[in-house]
C-alpha cells in the first residue's frame, strides 16, 4: 500500500475511525478544550495503521483521541487530509550551541521537532570553577552554571520553542578531571569522573555519551568508558557513542561498544551510524549482522542515523590526534613547527592510517568543502573546496587545511562525501534504527534544516523505502522507549501534548549543500507540551519547551517556573 495518498489510508482504516469514534464520550459534551484538531489521519507512534480522529488538548496534555464533534475548543484546527503525529525527536542535537540566541529553534519546529536531545562526547556540564593547578578561573570566561541540570535549567528559563534533554559526555567528564591531556586518568580521577556521571543521572542526564575519534575523547580507553557506562546503568541510563571508527576499524569500534553495553550492563546506541570512504562501504552488512546477533542474545542495541550522505565536522577530523593533544592553542602552535608540519601532511596523505582520516576517507581535498570559520577574514572562502582554495594560495592542500587552522583560531567545519546512497536506504529500512539531525538548530549542513522532512518526503513518500506509520514510530515512540522518557512520543490521552500536524504529500526539504539555510515546508501546525509554536507554517513566538529528564532523576530542589505549580509535573517523572 503507498503512503503518499492519506486519502488511501483513510478507506482503507474507515471501519476503524468509526469503532474511535464509539469510544468518544458525550459526557464531556458540554466541556470546552483548550484545543481540538479535528479529522486528521492520525499516526500515533506505535507503527499501527492510521486511522481518522480528532485530538483534544487540555493544558500541557492530551484529553483525548475520538470523535469530539459535540465539542468545542477555544482554538479548533481543520486537519483533514493531513496526518496528525507524536512531535519528533531529534536524537543527535547540537542546538544547545544555538538556543541561546535562536530560541525558537525554527529550522527543525519546521519539520516537527519538539524534542532536541543534547550531548555527542561534550555537554554542557559540570564545569570546573578552577583550573586543573587550582588556579581560579576568571568569572567572563564561565557559564552561568556548575552542573548539567542547572545548564538545561537555565536554558528552560530563558525559554525554548522545543522540549531539550541531554546525556552527560565522557570527555566533559574527562576535561573537568584531567583537561585535554592525552594519558589515562588516575584511579583517584577516574572515582571522581563516576562521582560526576552519578550526580549527573540524578540531575536528570539520559546516560553517558562518547564522541571517540575528537581529541580529547579519543584518549578514553574502553576500561574508562566501562567504569563511566557503569555508573550510569546503575541509575538506569544508557551509553551512547560515535564509534572510535567509521572507516577502517568500524568493526572493531562497533566490538568496544557491544563490550562497554555488555560489561556494563547498559543498553547502548550507536552515533549517526556510518561506514565511511568507499572501500569501508561494504562493512555495512557485517556491522548489521554483528548487531542483530547481540540484539538476539538479550542486548539493547540502537543507532540513529542523518538522512544525507556526507559528514559536516572539522579540520581536527583531517588531521591526527596526537597532533591536537592538549587543546587548541597546542594544535595550532604545533602546526607552525616545520618538523611537525612534515610529519602531519604525510601522515594525512597515508590511505591507512591508525586514526579516523577523514581527508582520506572524503577521496582528498577536491571533495572537501569548507563551510564555516570562526574568522570574519576567512569568511569569503566558504563555499570552497579546499582544493580550490590550496590552487588559489598556491600551497598543497595538506598545507593549506594546516594554516587555515592557525588562521582561523576554530576547528574550520567543512563537508565531507562519507556514505553511499545504498547504505543509506540500508540503514532506513532497520526496525532498531531512529534520526538525529546532527546539527545545530540552524546549522551550516542541509541536515540541519532538512533531515527529517526529507525522510518523510523524499524517503517515505518518493522512494518508498518504509511505510510513513513505520516512519514516525521511529521519530517518535521508538527513542522515547531507548530513552526511558515518560508520557512522551505517542498520541495517547494523558500523555504531554508534543504533537505535529503535516502535509504527508507536500512534506519537503529545499536545504542544499551550496545552500544550506533553506526552511523545509509541508509541516503546518506543531504543539510543545499543548502550547502551540507553529501556526499554518508561521511561528508564534511560544517559547513553552521543558528539560525533559532521564531515569535517574531526584528531584532535590523545587523549579518555581515550571507551569506555575512550583515543581515540575509529577507526570514529567521518568520510569523507573
Amino acid at each position: 500500500m503507498s503512503c503518499s495518498s492519506v486519502e488511501i489510508k483513510k478507506t482503507v482504516t474507515k471501519a476503524f475511525a468509526v469503532l474511535v469514534a464509539v469510544f468518544s464520550t458525550s459526557a464531556h459534551a458540554d466541556h470546552v478544550y483548550d484545543v481540538i484538531v479535528r479529522g486528521g489521519t492520525i499516526y500515533d507512534g506505535s507503527g499501527k495503521e492510521p486511522f481518522v480522529a480528532d485530538v483534544a488538548i487540555d493544558g500541557d496534555s492530551i484529553a483525548g483521541i475520538g470523535n469530539f464533534s459535540d465539542s468545542k475548543g477555544h482554538l479548533e484546527l481543520d486537519a483533514t487530509d493531513l496526518a496528525v503525529a507524536p512531535g519528533f525527536i531529534n536524537m543527535l542535537s547540537w542546538a544547545s550551541d544555538t538556543l541561546a540566541r535562536e530560541p525558537t529553534a525554527l529550522s527543525d519546529v519546521m519539520q516537527g521537532v519538539t524534542l532536541e536531545v543534547f550531548g555527542e562526547g561534550i555537554s554542557l556540564g559540570p564545569v570546573r570553577t578552577t583550573g586543573h593547578d587550582g588556579s581560579e578561573s576568571r568569572a567572563a570566561q564561565l557559564p552561568p552554571w556548575t552542573t548539567l541540570g542547572e545548564a538545561l535549567e537555565y536554558l528552560q528559563r530563558r525559554g525554548t520553542g522545543v522540549n531539550i534533554a541531554s546525556f552527560v559526555g565522557a570527555t566533559t567528564l574527562r576535561i573537568h578531571e584531567i583537561g585535554h591531556e592525552a594519558r589515562e586518568p588516575t584511579p583517584a580521577e577516574l572515582e571522581r569522573m563516576e562521582i560526576l556521571a552519578h550526580e549527573a543521572m540524578e540531575q536528570g542526564a539520559l546516560g553517558l555519551s562518547s564522541a571517540l575519534i575528537y581529541s580529547p575523547g579519543v584518549y578514553a580507553s574502553t576500561d574508562e568508558l566501562t567504569a563511566l557506562a557503569t555508573a550510569v546503568g546503575e541509575h538506569g541510563g544508557m551509553y551512547i557513542s560515535h564509534l572510535r571508527s567509521e572507516t577502517d576499524g568500524l568493526l572493531q569500534a562497533l566490538d568496544e561498544l557491544l563490550y562497554i553495553a555488555q560489561a556494563a550492563k547498559v543498553p547502548a546506541e550507536i552515533f549517526h551510524l556510518k561506514a565511511a570512504g568507499s572501500k569501508n562501504w561494504g562493512k555495512l552488512d557485517e556491522l548489521i549482522r554483528r548487531v542483530e546477533a547481540a540484539r538476539a542474545e538479550g542486548l539493547q542495541i540502537t543507532a540513529n542515523i542523518y538522512t544525507y550522505t556526507a559528514a559536516i565536522t572539522g579540520l581536527d577530523a583531517a588531521m591526527p590526534p596526537w597532533v591536537r593533544a592538549g587543546g587548541h592553542s597546542r594544535w595550532r602552535s604545533r602546526l607552525q613547527r616545520p618538523e611537525i608540519r612534515e610529519r602531519v601532511r604525510h601522515e594525512m596523505r597515508a590511505s591507512d592510517t591508525a586514526w579516523e582520516n577523514f581527508y582520506a576517507a572524503a577521496g582528498g581535498a577536491e571533495n572537501i568543502r569548507l563551510v564555516d570559520f570562526d574568522s570574519p577574514r576567512l569568511q569569503s572562502l566558504s563555499g570552497k573546496t579546499l582544493a580550490e582554495v590550496a590552487e588559489q594560495r598556491g600551497t598543497s592542500p595538506e598545507d593549506t587545511a594546516m594554516d587555515l587552522v592557525i588562521e582561523d583560531g576554530g576547528r574550520v567545519r567543512c563537508i565531507f562525501p562519507l556514505m553511499s546512497e545504498r547504505n543509506l536506504h540500508r540503514k532506513i529500512r532497520l526496525p532498531w534504527v531512529t534520526f538525529g539531525s546532527d546539527s545545530a538548530a540552524p546549522g551550516m549542513h542541509p541536515r540541519a534544516h532538512g533531515n527529517f522532512a526529507r525522510l518523510l518526503g523524499h524517503y517515505v513518500r518518493d522512494e518508498e523505502i518504509i511505510p510513513l506509520e513505520e516512519a514516525i514510530r521511529r521519530l517518535t515512540s521508538l527513542p522515547a522507549q531507548n530513552l526511558k522518557l515518560r508520557q512522551r512520543g505517542r498520541l495517547q490521552r494523558g500523555y504531554y501534548a508534543d504533537i505535529v500536524v503535516f502535509d504527508p504529500d507536500n512534506v519537503k526539504d529545499h536545504a542544499t549543500y551550496v545552500d544550506p539555510h533553506q526552511l523545509a515546508s509541508g509541516v503546518l501546525h506543531v504543539f510543545v507540551n499543548g502550547k502551540q509554536v507553529l501556526h499554518d507554517g508561521e511561528h508564534t513566538g511560544e517559547l513553552p519547551g521543558r528539560v525533559v529528564r532521564g531515569p535517574g532523576w531526584k528531584e532535590i530542589e523545587t523549579y518555581p517556573h515550571a507551569a506555575g505549580t512550583g515543581k515540575l509535573p509529577a507526570s514529567d517523572e521518568p520510569v523507573q
